[in-house]
């Protein structure tokens, strides 16, 4: 099976309906990521077929599950070489994502990968989530960076709008307190993954 073919096989078993062309460009952001891999070390998973399995198709599994931010607006915490927002700005283009992240090789991937997808609902900031003070805050902070649960609420927390919703990416599922646990079904990868959605200000 071709990495294009496994794509499209698990889009279609998590049910994501993609606009027009956003499969290629998953594909196109593949490549990209293949390239600057070779010099900048962004993942450690390099073959096309497992980027797909481990970092396109992981990312796209919360879609279905994130509420919808409130006037379009989320950010990637820790994003590094763009996951999970990119997929999840070509998934969803009329939500808005801030990607963030603070090594600069990775930040110069993102911005070129921006331009080269055409991302016009992607921006990029750079600097650590702890001192960073947006405005207006977002009504969904997500992140796959974290080990902990308790670290990311700690550190991100001060990024969520009153309402809003800081979404962690998992493996195995972590002691979540008041936070909404979700098993994940992860198309053509073999492991744990959970979505935690924890509310803001908790």
């Amino acid at each position: 099976m071709t990495p294009q073919d496994a794509l499209h096989r698990g889009v279609t078993e998590l049910g994501l309906e993609l606009p027009q062309g956003a499969e290629a460009l998953l594909m196109r952001y593949v490549a990209l990521l293949e390239k600057w891999n070779r010099t900048y070390n962004l993942t450690a998973i390099r073959k096309p077929a497992e980027v797909v399995s481990h970092h396109l198709l992981d990312s796209l599994a919360v879609v279905p599950h994130l509420p919808v931010p409130a006037e379009g607006a989320l950010a990637d915490v820790g994003t590094g070489a763009g996951l999970p927002g990119i997929p999840i700005a070509l998934a969803r283009p009329q939500w808005r994502v801030m990607l963030n992240d603070s090594s600069e090789k990775r930040l110069a991937f993102l911005r070129q990968a921006a331009i080269e997808l055409e991302l016009s609902n992607v921006a990029v900031h750079a600097g650590r989530a702890e001192q960073w003070t947006p405005q207006p805050k977002f009504a969904l902070v997500i992140s796959r960076a974290f080990a902990r649960l308790d670290e990311f609420r700690s550190r991100c927390a001060h990024l969520v709008a009153p309402g809003g919703v800081l979404a962690a990416m998992t493996g195995a599922a972590p002691q979540a307190g008041d936070c909404r646990v979700i098993a994940l079904q992860v198309p053509l990868l073999d492991a744990q993954r959970h979505l935690v959605l924890c509310p803001a200000g908790s």
